[in-house]
């Protein structure tokens, strides 16, 4: 009687357990997708749109679990479980990148994009999409751009001229050039997680800060600012990445239907978050506890003239061409 090996005896005992014999690589592949917020959000919906035409389309081939509102990584500890290997999926804002790649502060940059055409402009040209792989050599690699959308300021005092901010504590995320933004005028920022704000602003620690509408209706901020100044003055996107040798290990034919789908994905994503921005606009506005400041377009210039001369201070990091190519996408092709 002839000996079995160990993979014949491996592949037997599955055949009778199973009555079908699967290659070792035959599992399907996992992709853990994490984020921060909840699944009724833009960010969140998009997440599980991935999975349902990922799921479809590669029946058996991918599996993908999403962890939404920071239940598997915390905002502070998502990246570096994506470096390990420990998640393969995120989106981050995209403020959180500039330890990476100094290029990516252009999207904190004050008043650079006119509009979110503009924006869409700058991240499908050359320069833009060339952002998506530039932290590569880090081991992350951007799949695609998701919007949340521009910034409006508020704070418990009319914001019309730069002269107003002056003195005021502003909250911002952690970036370096959201912090020269309120400098610049004589402002003062402070860091603070997202999940503060509400209190922060309404025990005083900081008296205004920026976000988008809908960030700023799904927090119930216009419960706690009398007056938000419709500045839209930066830009709150997200990026999705994932791990760079994870996704350079894909079969050929897995990445290139993943890359179809997050395209299809991202459109859609990006008419859902302006599709809300403006809803919680109006819903703000019904509230009747906020005053919202439409800027004439004089005013929104001496606000941008005022923080303009961040663009310099950055330029060296940045790089003048890249802030000269997101300059010209505010002209239509």
């Amino acid at each position: 009687m002839l000996k079995l090996s160990l993979k014949a005896l491996v592949c037997a005992v599955a055949v009778s357990i199973t009555g079908v014999s699967y290659a070792a690589d035959s599992a399907p592949i996992s992709i853990k997708f994490a984020h921060v917020v909840a699944d009724h959000t833009p960010k969140g919906q998009g997440a599980l749109m991935f999975k349902k035409l990922a799921e479809e389309r590669l029946p058996g081939r991918v599996k993908v679990d999403v962890y939404p509102n920071s239940s598997l990584f915390g905002d502070g500890k998502e990246m570096e479980a994506l470096l390990l290997g420990e998640v393969q999926m995120l989106a981050p804002s995209l403020a959180k990148f500039e330890q990476y790649a100094k290029p990516m502060q252009i999207f904190d940059l004050p008043f650079l994009f006119d509009n979110m055409q503009a924006v869409d402009r700058f991240q499908a040209s050359p320069e833009g999409r060339g952002l998506l792989t530039s932290m590569e050599d880090k081991n992350i690699t951007g799949l695609a751009y998701w919007h949340n959308g521009l910034k409006v300021m508020s704070a418990n005092k009319p914001l019309r001229e730069p002269s107003d901010a002056r003195g005021l504590k502003f909250r911002v995320q952690a970036s370096a050039v959201l912090e020269e933004q309120f400098r610049a005028v004589r402002a003062n920022p402070r860091k603070m997680s997202f999940a503060e704000v509400y209190q922060g602003l309404q025990t005083g620690v900081v008296n205004g800060t920026e976000n988008t509408w809908s960030n700023y209706y799904s927090q119930k901020v216009h419960e706690v600012q009398k007056y938000m100044t419709e500045s839209d003055h930066g830009l709150i996107d997200y990026m999705v990445i994932t791990n760079t040798k994870f996704w350079n290990g894909l079969p050929d034919d897995v990445r290139s239907e993943l890359e179809k789908i997050m395209t299809e994905v991202s459109v859609e994503v990006n008419k859902q978050a302006d599709d809300l921005n403006r809803t919680a606009k109006q819903d703000i506005a019904k509230a009747g506890t906020t005053e919202i400041i439409e800027l004439t377009p004089e005013q929104r210039e001496q606000w941008r003239e005022a923080m303009r001369p961040v663009w310099k201070k950055f330029e060296g990091e940045i790089g003048a061409d890249l802030i000269k190519a997101a300059e010209a996408s505010n002209k239509a092709q």
